[in-house]
């Protein structure tokens, strides 16, 4: 009886244990260092040479990294390409304007001819989104790494959890509180809007139909509503043309955004909405003093997105592919 008793909380034990450690697997600096301990040095080397040739690339990272996290977590299942049977995440509606997929997959190509089957393609995301911005001048944050790839990509998650540009500001919170995201984190992420483009279909609203009577959005500076009208968006229909999200300074990583959304002159509703806020607005007027200080907690924003519902220890697989599930 009392040989079993032994034998009994020895297995309890080792069951704890086991427990523990998968409950407690968590993200960590250098995760790569004794199993691939070259990739976070390609991937930055690679990065650093092609992206200040094509510098909005680093816009277009970063959001597709964004665009990642929000949905299903930080595990690469943006990447997946759709099947018959199934339409991904990369074909619904609000990311069919995501670039930068060719460039993950080279970044990927060139890690596996260095470590086959070991750096996970949710990491490469990670490490290159913020290698890009930093190489065009940017913030460098931490990317502690030990992502695992997700095996699932449905279209329908996007618009579940996905912040889009025509919401307002108690619907941001929600979503961002939802990925355990604060409000501090929102006017944080979206100062990434200092880089990069759109389209004018995601403006349009705003300036020809805002309450469905052919009027303007009263929150858009009137003068800059009618220089996008002008020499931008002339039609509603306008689908193509592209307009910078920080006029004049689209590739620098600076206050530029922030200058322009207490101007009224943000470009999507989910930038204007930040001034509706007493508390995000006065996240705004801090980040505004200095530009040292909103790039050192663009940082900590970053990494704190880069842990979203991240699949670790034997979750999820590590993609031989980026697009393609194992």
């Amino acid at each position: 009886m009392k040989m079993g008793s032994q034998n009994y909380f020895k297995v309890l034990i080792i069951c704890l244990i086991a427990i523990i450690g998968s409950t407690h697997a968590q993200l960590q600096l250098g995760f790569y260092a004794k199993s691939c301990p070259k990739a976070e040095k390609i991937i930055l080397k690679y990065v650093h040479k092609h992206i200040p040739h094509v510098p909005s690339l680093a816009a277009a990272l970063i959001r597709l990294h964004f665009h990642d996290c929000f949905v299903r977590g930080c595990d690469a299942s943006v990447l997946v390409n759709s099947t018959q049977s199934n339409t991904a995440e990369r074909d619904s509606f609000p990311n069919l304007t995501l670039r930068g997929f060719e460039f993950i997959d080279t970044v990927k190509s060139i890690v596996e001819a260095e470590c086959p089957g070991v750096v996970s393609c949710a990491d490469i995301l990670a490490l290159t989104a913020r290698d890009s911005v930093h190489s065009i001048g940017g913030p460098f944050w931490k990317v502690p790494t030990g992502r695992r790839d997700g095996t699932i990509s449905k279209t329908a998650d996007v618009l579940l959890g996905l912040p889009a540009p025509f919401h307002n500001v108690s619907t941001l919170l929600t979503l961002f509180g939802n990925v355990g995201l604060d409000a501090k984190d929102l006017v944080l992420l979206s100062g990434a809007h200092t880089i990069g483009v759109s389209h004018c279909s995601t403006i349009s609203t705003r300036l020809y139909n805002f309450t469905g009577k052919g009027d303007q959005d009263p929150d858009l500076d009137s003068k800059y509503a009618k220089n996008l009208k002008t020499r931008k968006c002339k039609d509603i229909n306008d689908q193509t043309t592209l307009i910078e999200m920080d006029p004049g300074s689209r590739n620098t990583f600076d206050l530029g955004y922030y200058k322009q959304v207490v101007k009224n002159r943000g470009l999507f509703q989910s930038d204007a909405t930040l001034l509706k806020s007493s508390t995000t607005k006065s996240i705004i007027d801090q980040q505004l003093k200095s530009n040292k200080k909103f790039f050192i907690e663009f940082a900590k924003s970053m990494e704190k997105m880069g842990r979203i519902n991240v699949k670790v220890g034997t979750d999820g697989e590590i993609r031989k592919h980026c697009s393609l599930v194992n």
